[in-house]
């Protein structure tokens, strides 16, 4: 029961926190806590089918960078400018191709239905979505387990990344979409520096939580648990294994793809960089530091790590050696504390319960 209470009290703190934050930062700071609170929302993804069901994905990137990309191409489309032709496209056709989107490049069609923006917002969630279940029925149903998945999906990301790049005349390439228009919706405009899309990504990552941990805390998470642990005696038990993976595979790519398009509006572009090798680990290092078993310390170590990243950055000692670090740090939590920060605080918790339990037999 204690345990309850302080982890109810743990969350009410975080978001309380979360949500007053904005009147005390300028427009700088807003913004970049905007941006480490879209990368909790992919630690929280990465927590719910690792953490939960023991599968590490190391090609999230692939999945956020879809999400990213959905909504940077009606975003890009929406400039008055680049109706009906985005302005990289101009840059790699020949002037009679203007006058029809069709003829611009081979694949150029797949923009056109991204000139409406709840397309754009759509397919952010429901590709990554729809593309995790075709990569994950090949994998799960042929019983692909442990460090297989891994690989296999941080080789989905390097591809995924390749076919961005290769393609420049219909992705720009190694540059990305930029110079994009700011979302609008129903008149109402969201300002990367201002509040509103600070609180768009604050009650995003809220919602996402508390749907998570209500969705895991009940029947299916004690299954996925039960996978993580045995997944031999789950099958034994009855349990579709398979499926059960699969299911979460899929809603942890739907959860990055949100995230994907919650940065592009926060940070203004979408970039091939979002789908590198190293960015997917990060997301495993921040829900590894926070702890990868639960969804509020996921939250919190991608925070915690991106601020002092942030720090480092800034620092011309630190600058150079920062990866290096990040990478000790993964080590350390994983041979030292590999429950994260919240591991520890529930240990301090239990050792808190024993001991009033000890206290209460031994004066009743």
């Amino acid at each position: 029961m204690k345990y309850r209470i302080v982890s109810a009290a743990a969350y009410i703190a975080f978001f309380a926190l979360i949500f007053l934050l904005p009147l005390f930062l300028n427009g700088f700071w807003v913004n970049r806590v905007a941006i480490y609170l879209v990368y909790s929302i992919c630690a929280v993804a990465i927590s719910m089918s690792w953490g939960y069901a023991g599968v590490l994905n190391l090609g999230q990137g692939l999945f956020f960078g879809i999400g990213a990309y959905m909504l940077a191409m009606s975003l890009t489309l929406a400039l008055p400018e680049n109706n009906p032709v985005p302005e990289l496209m101009l840059l790699n056709m020949e002037p009679d191709a203007v006058r029809d989107l069709c003829c611009v490049t081979p694949g150029s069609f797949l923009w056109i239905p991204f000139r409406s923006l709840a397309v754009g917002m759509i397919a952010a969630i429901v590709v990554p979505i729809v593309l995790a279940a075709a990569l994950g029925f090949v994998m799960f149903k042929r019983r692909t387990a442990g460090v297989y998945v891994s690989i296999i999906t941080l080789a989905f990301a390097l591809i995924g990344q390749l076919l961005i790049i290769n393609n420049q005349p219909l992705t720009g390439g190694f540059n990305g979409l930029a110079n994009l228009a700011l979302l609008d919706i129903a008149g109402l405009e969201f300002d990367p520096y201002g509040p509103s899309v600070y609180y768009l990504v604050a009650v995003t990552l809220l919602v996402v939580i508390l749907i998570a941990r209500y969705l895991l805390s009940g029947r299916i998470g004690q299954i996925l648990k039960a996978i993580r642990e045995d997944e031999a005696r789950a099958r034994y038990l009855g349990y579709d294994v398979e499926n059960y993976k699969l299911f979460i595979f899929c809603l942890s790519a739907g959860v990055a793809g949100l995230a994907g398009m919650l940065f592009t509006v926060t940070a203004e572009f979408a970039s091939p960089s979002l789908m590198a090798t190293s960015f997917s680990i990060s997301m495993v290092i921040w829900a590894a530091t926070g702890g990868r078993a639960s969804l509020l310390g996921a939250a919190i170590g991608a925070l915690i790590v991106n601020f002092v990243g942030s720090l480092a950055s800034e620092s011309a000692a630190f600058q150079p050696v920062w990866p290096i670090i990040l990478g000790g740090l993964f080590i350390f939590v994983v041979l030292v504390m590999p429950n994260g920060l919240a591991g520890i605080c529930k240990g301090l918790i239990e050792r808190w319960r024993k001991r009033d339990a000890a206290r209460e037999e031994a004066y009743p």
